[in-house]
C-alpha cells in the first residue's frame, strides 16, 4: 500500500507500544515511511527521544513519545491521555516479552507481569481504541501472536498461553469489527533477532531480523487475519497444519528445548529442591 493510500485508509495518527527496541521499533519506522505520525511507547525514554528525533528527520512525520510501564493500569492510561487529542487510526500493540525454561522454576512475580503486558494491557488497548475506530468506521488493530500461540509449548508454557490468548482475542475481534471498517491482524512470527530472546533466556540461530515482521504484517493488515512473517514460522506451520494438537505440542517442546539447552531441564530443578 503506498504512502498516501496508507494514511487515506488508517488516518493520520498511529499508536506503537514496544517501541524503543526490536519489533515495535521496526513498526515505528516503516509506518514513518509509509506517512503516519506516531505516539510511540515504552518504558525507555531516552530511547523514545531518540527514536522519535529519527523518524520525523527521516520522514517529516510528528513522532510523540511517552514513557510507561505497561504492566501497571497508570501505563494503559497514559496512553489514552496523550491520544485524546489524536487522529488516532492505528494500533500497534508490540509491547510484550517472554520467559523459557522449566516452569518449576519460574519466578511468580516475572510470570504474573508478563501476562500483565502480554495479555491484560492489549485488552484494555483494544476496549479502547476498538470503540474509536468503530466510530469512525476506519481503522487497524496490530497484534502479536506467536508461532507458540498454536499449541501448549513445554519450557515455554506461559508465554506460549499469553500468545494463544492474543490469538483468539485477534480471530474474535476480526470478525466483529470487520464489517465496521476495523482491521484486525495476528502477527505470529518464529523467532526474532531482538533484545527477547536475551530476556527470555533463550538462544536462537536461526532468527529472522524484525524488519520483516513488520513489513509483512502491515502489508497483510486488511487483507487476511493471520500472518506468519519469516521462513521458521511460515515452514513449522504449514508443516505442522494437520498433524493433532497433541504432536504439536511435543514437536515445539523439542524446538523449544533446543533454545533452551542451556538452562537446567526440569528434571534437574526438581532434584535440587529435593536435596
Amino acid at each position: 500500500m503506498s504512502r498516501g493510500r496508507f494514511k487515506d485508509v488508517y488516518g493520520d495518527w498511529a499508536v506503537v507500544t514496544g517501541a524503543s527496541d526490536g519489533i515495535g521499533r521496526e513498526f515505528a519506522r516503516e509506518l514513518a515511511t509509509r506517512g503516519m505520525n506516531l505516539l510511540i511507547v515504552a518504558r525507555r525514554a531516552e530511547v523514545l527521544a531518540a527514536l522519535a528525533t529519527e523518524l520525523q528527520s527521516a520522514h517529516g512525520v510528528q513522532c510523540r513519545p511517552l514513557a510507561a510501564d505497561l504492566s501497571m493500569p497508570p501505563g494503559n492510561e497514559s496512553i489514552f491521555d496523550a491520544s485524546a487529542g489524536l487522529d488516532i487510526g492505528l494500533l500497534v500493540a508490540a509491547a510484550g516479552y517472554g520467559t523459557s525454561g522449566p516452569f518449576i522454576a519460574t519466578s511468580a512475580t516475572a510470570e504474573e507481569d508478563m501476562l500483565a503486558v502480554n495479555c491484560a494491557a492489549v485488552l484494555a488497548q483494544c476496549l479502547h481504541f476498538a470503540p474509536r475506530f468503530a466510530a469512525r468506521g476506519r481503522g487497524g488493530l496490530v497484534l502479536m501472536s506467536s508461532l507458540l500461540a498454536f499449541q501448549g509449548t513445554p519450557r515455554s508454557a506461559n508465554y506460549a498461553a499469553t500468545k494463544a490468548y492474543i490469538q483468539t482475542l485477534a480471530e474474535g475481534l476480526h470478525a466483529e469489527l470487520r464489517p465496521l471498517g476495523v482491521s484486525v491482524v495476528a502477527s505470529a512470527p518464529g523467532p526474532i533477532s531482538t533484545g527477547f530472546g536475551a530476556r527470555a533466556n533463550m538462544r536462537m540461530p536461526q532468527a529472522a531480523g524484525p524488519r520483516v515482521v513488520a513489513v509483512q504484517t502491515l502489508d497483510a493488515l486488511g487483507k487476511r487475519l493471520t500472518v506468519r512473517p519469516g521462513w521458521l514460522s511460515k515452514l513449522l506451520g504449514w508443516s505442522l497444519v494437520t498433524a493433532p494438537r497433541s504432536l504439536k505440542v511435543q514437536i515445539m517442546g523439542r524446538v523449544m528445548g533446543g533454545m533452551t539447552a542451556h538452562q537446567p531441564s526440569p528434571a534437574d530443578v526438581a532434584r535440587r529442591s529435593a536435596t
